[in-house]
């Protein structure tokens, strides 16, 4: 995982809400940490079935600067990014070098079809 890095995606990065549902349980709302620029590399694929319709999950491997453990922008396994419609759950992160200058997240799409 070594060369030069291109950051030139702008992502939003997400977190789960916990949202009173009004019937006493909650429903997860996604809250927007802000916008981050990352390079998005495809890893593979494959198709799943998903009971009534086709999913088809996509991996990628996505790098954005690094951030200091417990601050805001730093993704964590329960935020995501989106762009667009698009949609990529954050799977694990990963410093890219020892000086932590960017943070590699391995992601999952899931596209149904």
């Amino acid at each position: 995982m070594s060369g030069a890095v291109t950051l030139s995606r702008r992502l939003l990065l997400e977190r789960p809400l916990a949202a009173p549902d009004g019937a006493g349980g909650f429903s997860q709302t996604w809250e927007t940490l802000g916008a981050v620029w990352a390079e998005v590399v495809a890893r593979g694929g494959r198709e799943m079935d998903g009971g009534v319709m086709s999913l088809s999950a996509a991996k990628y491997r996505i790098t954005l600067r690094g951030a200091p453990m417990g601050a805001e922008q730093r993704p964590t396994p329960e935020c995501r990014f989106r762009e667009g419609d698009r949609v990529y759950v954050i799977e694990a992160v990963t410093e890219k070098d020892a000086q932590g200058r960017y943070l590699v997240c391995h992601t999952r799409e899931e596209v149904a079809s």
